[in-house]
């Protein structure tokens, strides 16, 4: 999951992080379960968030630990409920407990496997399932760019099918409302811009853009196939004779598989000192994943995406994924 750190920030400012954290501190805190916050990061981030009134958090995990995690980095847990877990796999399913009995209405990772606490949200009879496929998004904030960027799906679903991929690009529109983007460009990424009967990715990209023109999928315009530079710059997208609302002006990309999304997020982090929020859709409510390596602000940022989102529900529970 981690893709960034605190080095790509130092000199970067963060303008469109800044205002998702500026609408997210104007809502009321949002109740999150914080699966098994152990270590410096993941506590830091619970405590953040909390301080600057995103989140209200439920720290589950072993009690005394996650004291002792807070006295060693001097983290003030004054006024924030821990609610007692003996280890990471019974506070990943307390959490989601606490969400099934309406404490909670969003989940956050800690210091547990990715896997841990989403082998919990999709299990059958206790968990948080919906009719959609569960989806990661990276939101990220890229220096130059106007806008923030989502990147799908780049930490869960490996190999996607095209059933999946009608959920993955369903779920990454719906978040992009949710932040107040109103005009949702998605680009279904492959190597080529053509259909190409050798590259599945094109078939695929091809019959989801047909499929929103049949509204299947709904609330964004669609293009693919499209390669990365036709996708991203006005003038690739020129120079290759390409047309349409979305070339060269895509603000939602969909990645074939989850190594090119992965490597898309971390080659813009690493080589373009890009931030990533990352953010889980699909389930009764919004998962905010944190890693180590995340800087400050895109910690924060996680928890302003969750917010917003949880907010558009609450405002309007047609929007809920059901």
């Amino acid at each position: 999951m981690a893709i960034t750190d605190a080095s790509h920030t130092t000199n970067q400012t963060h303008k469109k992080y800044d205002r998702l954290l500026e609408r997210a501190k104007a809502l009321r805190p949002l109740p999150t379960a914080v699966a098994h916050p152990c270590d410096e990061s993941s506590l830091g981030a619970a405590v953040d968030a909390a301080r600057m009134g995103i989140i209200a958090p439920l720290l589950i995990g072993p009690v005394e630990r996650i004291k002792a995690t807070a006295e060693k980095y001097g983290f003030d847990l004054g006024g924030l409920e821990i609610v007692e877990a003996p280890h990471s796999h019974g506070a990943a399913a307390r959490a989601v407990e606490l969400v099934r009995e309406g404490r909670a209405e969003a989940l956050m990772k800690g210091s547990l496997h990715t896997d841990e606490l989403l082998g919990e949200v999709v299990k059958k009879e206790t968990g948080l399932r919906t009719g959609r496929r569960i989806s990661q998004c990276f939101v990220m904030d890229v220096p130059e760019h106007d806008e923030p960027l989502l990147i799908t799906d780049a930490a869960v679903n490996i190999a996607p099918t095209l059933a999946d991929k009608i959920d993955i690009v369903q779920n990454a529109i719906d978040l992009a409302h949710a932040l107040g983007v109103v005009d949702v460009r998605v680009a279904i990424l492959s190597a080529v811009e053509t259909v190409n009967p050798n590259i599945p990715s094109t078939i695929e990209a091809a019959t989801l853009c047909k499929m929103a023109d049949r509204g299947q999928i709904t609330g964004a315009t669609l293009d693919g196939p499209l390669a990365l530079d036709n996708a991203i710059s006005l003038q690739a997208a020129k120079i290759k004779g390409i047309h349409s609302p979305v070339a060269g002006r895509a603000n939602v990309l969909v990645a074939p598989d989850l190594e090119a999304g992965n490597m898309l997020a971390k080659s813009l982090s690493f080589l373009a000192n890009a931030d990533a929020a990352g953010i889980v859709l699909g389930a009764r409510v919004p998962i905010i994943l944190t890693s180590r390596a995340d800087s400050v602000k895109a910690r924060l940022a996680s928890c302003a995406v969750a917010a917003l989102v949880a907010s558009e529900r609450r405002v309007d529970p047609s929007k809920a994924v059901a």
